[in-house]
């Protein structure tokens, strides 16, 4: 066996924190990850749909068993060949398309089949499955990072050390905010209710045969469907399901707890049906209509964070750049980011740790730091929100300049990202 460059610390378990395991273990690293949950997901509670772009891609299939990275990875997802856009007439119930791109070369995933399937490539031991992070605290030579976790089962309070600490937890990171104590969110303007309507036990669905009569690319093509002040994202994933977003403009509302998603009542849900009937074509609203448990998500980013290093710590994924989800970047940029990490911790040993971790926030920040402004305003484009300009966006008068910020392949380094360090 190798001697180990290093021992990482890992707070955060869900596809940053896998990711990041995969990556540092390339890298020759020694890793311990430390999760909340008690168990690996077997559902997706909080997520859905998720789409990989091509470099992801590739990233996953490197991290996979090589003769089956190519089927391990087909088998889990949905290619996603179209990216389109069209507008809805409320009154007349019509869609007439606004942009189409038919070189997308997305996949789309259900967030825990892409869980389950980087998660069942690594060593089980590697994750302490009830662990919630309490605290960390940096030697003072800052060479070593001791991380100090509380087991949900007993309620002890363990400590992990390590020569490094990787922040993979999520947007509202107890992590970044010892370094970052004021930083706060940004409310976007918007919720997103969210869903996935599984019709895999349903042989002749109508409702998907219905769905597939309107929207005939169903299970290729990303569909963004505009409405007034509002827009709905939906696609086909495995096995017959659903995926679907709808965005609603709404003042900020209060959260409970260390998430962004929002707990719902049956009245919440009945309103918001039937906003949806005024809203989108019959074949949608059934959908949105049938699917069990929908659920809300309060829509947040913030400003580019000009930091994500601090001495023996890194931030990743949402920790590092929480972005609103329509330019399909989260999921994304947290691979890229674990990729890139590995590539800058293989060139060396724990000795010149801090100039890998420099080079890898050079690398990341500036794309990064673009691409979470761009979603930004790709999202108060689709939303019908004033611009920084002062206008609003009218799918009837815009120009081709004006559409461009309706479609992907727009998005700051789409095609040229550096991976290879």
């Amino acid at each position: 066996m190798r001697e180990s460059k290093g021992r990482a610390v890992v707070v955060g378990g869900s596809i940053a924190g896998v990711s990041a395991v995969h990556s540092l273990l390339s890298a020759g690293w020694e890793v311990v990850v430390l999760e909340k949950t008690t168990a690996p997901p077997t559902g997706s509670p909080t997520g859905a749909g998720l789409g990989l772009d091509p470099l992801s891609q590739s990233i996953i299939k490197s991290w996979l068993p090589h003769q089956q990275s190519d089927h391990l990875l087909n088998t889990h997802t949905l290619p996603l060949t179209i990216d389109q856009n069209q507008a809805t007439d409320a009154e007349k119930k019509i869609s007439r398309v606004l942009t189409r791109d038919e070189s997308f070369n997305f996949r789309a995933a259900y967030w825990s089949d892409l869980h389950n399937l980087l998660y069942n490539a690594l060593p089980p031991d590697i994750f302490h499955w009830g662990h919630v992070y309490q605290s960390f605290s940096v030697s003072d030579d800052k060479n070593t990072v001791k991380v100090q976790s509380k087991v949900v089962q007993t309620g002890n309070v363990v400590e992990f050390e390590g020569d490094l600490l990787v922040a993979a937890d999520g947007c509202l990171s107890s992590i970044r905010q010892a370094f970052l104590p004021d930083l706060k969110l940004r409310y976007s303007g918007y919720c997103a209710w969210r869903g996935v309507l599984d019709l895999s036990s349903d042989e002749k669905s109508e409702i998907l045969a219905g769905l597939q009569n309107v929207y005939q690319d169903l299970g290729k093509c990303l569909y963004f469907d505009l409405g007034s002040g509002t827009h709905s994202v939906f696609y086909e994933l495995l096995n017959k399901k659903i995926n679907w977003i709808w965005y609603v403009n709404q003042p900020e509302p209060q959260l409970k707890g260390n998430s962004v998603t929002m707990k719902v009542s049956n009245d919440m849900i009945k309103k918001m049906r039937e906003e949806a009937e005024k809203t989108w074509v019959p074949e949608l609203v059934r959908v949105i209509k049938e699917t069990k448990e929908p659920f809300l998500n309060v829509i947040y980013d913030c400003d580019p964070l000009h930091r994500i290093v601090w001495d023996r710590v890194v931030l990743i994924g949402d920790a590092a750049h929480p972005t609103t989800p329509h330019g399909l970047r989260s999921t994304n940029m947290s691979i890229l980011d674990a990729a890139v990490l590995g590539q800058c911790l293989m060139k060396s040993g724990v000795e010149k740790l801090g100039v890998c971790l420099e080079e890898y926030q050079s690398i990341r920040v500036p794309i990064t730091s673009k691409q979470v402004l761009h979603s930004r305003k790709m999202g108060r484009v689709k939303q019908g929100l004033v611009l920084a300009d002062g206008k609003v966006f009218d799918p009837k008068t815009a120009t081709p300049q004006e559409y461009k910020y309706l479609q992907q392949k727009y998005m700051p380094g789409f095609s040229d990202l550096p991976y290879r360090v």
